[in-house]
């Protein structure tokens, strides 16, 4: 197995943010569009919208979103933006997507967030025109923001449920707002039938999985504090949960300040419910094809593994019974020559 058949088989991913995935040449684009001035070298641009070497913590990482947020606030550039991330994962066949994105975060101008939630969705919309793959949206509520405000959020988006958008998410800073912070806005999407995936485990905090355990999320971003944690990785498979993996993302968060740190081992032997994502494809200089190669590099994960992940993340994602049938059926298509 090398690169070149992890490029070709078929990927779904539900791990990856839309201002985090721009490629230089979309971020030049929208630049220009917004008006905001930008290195003229790659190098220089580059360092602006990547991880930094020196990153200590996942706030070092999120410094990196700074510079997108100015160039998100229309609804021209939120469409183009969202058929870009399409446009690259359908280039390495990537069969089903779920992009997440903040709406609240491009309302500095004027739109409103069902305005940025709808081109967002058109933006996929039109990417799924012109390439062979399934995409919808996310919308994330931001832990730093008012409890009310990711309260309306929901309230504005929920009627895009089925027209795009499938789902919610809460992004941001996990280590001064935990899930007992949010749980209101939580429980407010609940009530409005939004699914919900969560950022937790990402800040060191084992507790915060188990509190969306308790809150009944089903699917957790990233959860890298349960590595050593048995009885809360019992409680985990128990419940059924899905974890959304990101390991280049940890590493440089220092979520996982080792490779031992990274809970893929532990929740594989347990029997959990694993997936692979990129999180960021830009801030991560990755791909999901990269991130493939790292967990056979790293955990000597095999096609059969790929298989049975890429399964996994079509059985937790959020689109319709109808869908997960034939994404069910394209898999093992894609997978058949190679096993």
């Amino acid at each position: 197995m090398d690169e070149k058949v992890l490029h070709h088989i078929g990927k779904i991913e539900l791990h990856c943010h839309l201002d985090g995935s721009l490629s230089l040449e979309m971020i030049r684009k929208l630049a220009k569009l917004s008006r905001v001035p930008v290195p003229a070298s790659d190098s220089a641009l580059r360092k602006l919208v990547t991880a930094p070497p020196e990153s200590e913590n996942l706030m070092d990482y999120l410094k990196t979103f700074d510079f997108i947020r100015p160039l998100l606030q229309t609804q021209e550039a939120l469409e183009m933006a969202a058929y870009e991330v399409v446009a690259q994962a359908a280039a390495e066949n990537v069969r089903y997507i779920e992009v997440r994105f903040a709406p609240d975060q491009s309302t500095d101008q004027g739109l409103t967030v069902a305005e940025a939630t709808t081109a967002v969705i058109a933006g996929l919309h039109r990417g799924m025109s012109q390439f062979d793959i399934i995409a919808r949206a996310l919308v994330c509520g931001m832990r730093q923001l008012p409890v009310g405000t990711s309260e309306r959020m929901f309230e504005q988006t929920a009627p895009l449920l089925s027209h795009g958008l499938v789902g919610g998410d809460f992004a941001g800073n996990e280590g001064a707002f935990p899930p007992v912070a949010i749980q209101p806005a939580i429980k407010r999407a609940q009530q409005l039938g939004v699914p919900l995936t969560l950022h937790a485990g990402e800040c060191h905090e084992p507790a915060n999985i188990e509190k969306a355990l308790q809150l009944g999320i089903k699917r957790i971003g990233h959860v890298t504090a349960i590595y050593d944690q048995p009885a809360l990785i019992h409680q985990f498979v128990n419940a059924g949960a899905t974890a959304e993996l990101c390991l280049t993302s940890n590493l440089q968060t220092k979520a996982a300040r080792s490779l031992k740190e990274f809970p893929y081992r532990a929740l594989h032997d347990a029997g959990a419910k694993i997936t692979i994502n990129t999180d960021n494809r830009t801030v991560s200089n990755t791909t999901l094809t990269r991130e493939y190669w790292l967990f056979i590099q790293n955990f000597g994960v095999t096609i059969a593994d790929l298989l049975a992940f890429n399964h996994t993340a079509v059985d937790a994602s959020f689109c319709t019974e109808t869908q997960k049938a034939v994404l069910h059926a394209r898999l093992e298509k894609d997978y058949r020559r190679y096993l």
